[in-house]
């Protein structure tokens, strides 16, 4: 049975004393943008066309002249069981006639992993470890042993990348980072003490950097995954989607305009 839940927060994070004007603490997207972005799916291809379907009817409800984007935060492989079927939602998704004027597919750090392992399988086999096997089981490419030898790495590399098909260069296609006003967008974070075009991958994709303890640079917020838990980070700087999905059921989305709207996708029972 799948449970959907939608919590509104609201933009005051704080109050102002009594009878003076509210101001919106929270930076804000494009005023002609409502972005809905989705936190990390890792291969929960059933909470993701659920969430699909929400986010669709909810897009098409709107009655004003924004922009629908759709902004997908990276990690949709590994950890969970269905990642082939994940990337072929994706691509089903941008193919399709659906509500979104943009389709926005960031890289996580789990496809960078899984894209140095086709490209270098010894120096990569480490993927194998945190989530690389569950995808392997996903295209039907089976893992030879425990540790592979250098040969039993490559025949798995190559193995993998024949299955894939387009999945490959979809995924060599994904960026790193997007903004739409005052809101960034990025899988892990960003280095708080760098500017956004110089951002390195080590701080985008895999969370090495100051961002928690510092946050964004000042007038930015920045919404993310990679970092989860069982319930969102909300902060008038950053917004964290990842909930676990492969280990909670539960997949988590926002929509950002002048508001913050979360969008929780629940499983029970499956």
């Amino acid at each position: 049975m799948v449970f959907v839940r939608v919590v509104v927060v609201g933009l005051m994070l704080k109050w102002l004393r009594r009878g003076a004007k509210p101001e919106l603490a929270v930076p804000l997207p494009h005023s002609g943008d409502r972005i809905y972005a989705v936190g990390d799916i890792h291969g929960r291809s059933d909470l993701f066309e659920e969430l699909l379907t929400r986010l669709r009817r909810d897009a098409d409800g709107q009655t004003d002249e924004r922009r629908s984007i759709l902004v997908l935060l990276g990690d949709y492989v590994d950890r969970g069981d269905h990642s082939r079927e994940v990337l072929d939602q994706i691509l089903k998704e941008a193919q399709s006639d659906g509500p979104w004027t943009q389709i926005v597919a960031l890289r996580g750090n789990h496809e960078a992993a899984l894209l140095d392992f086709l490209e270098d399988p010894e120096k990569g086999a480490a993927w194998l470890s945190f989530g690389g096997k569950q995808t392997l089981a996903s295209y039907g490419v089976p893992v030879a042993k425990a540790r592979p030898d250098t040969k039993e790495l490559s025949d798995m590399a190559q193995a993998l990348s024949r299955a894939m098909g387009d999945h490959v260069s979809f995924l060599n296609r994904t960026a790193r980072a997007y903004r739409s006003g005052d809101v960034v967008f990025a899988h892990a974070g960003v280095a708080s003490d760098v500017p956004l075009s110089d951002q390195s991958e080590a701080a985008v994709l895999w969370g090495r950097s100051d961002f928690l303890e510092v946050g964004p640079p000042p007038g930015l917020r920045v919404v993310h995954g990679h970092w989860d838990d069982y319930e969102p980070v909300v902060t008038e700087q950053r917004l964290c989607l990842d909930t676990g999905a492969y280990y909670s059921g539960r997949l988590t989305a926002a929509r950002l305009d002048s508001d913050t709207e979360l969008i929780h996708v629940d499983v029970f029972d499956l």
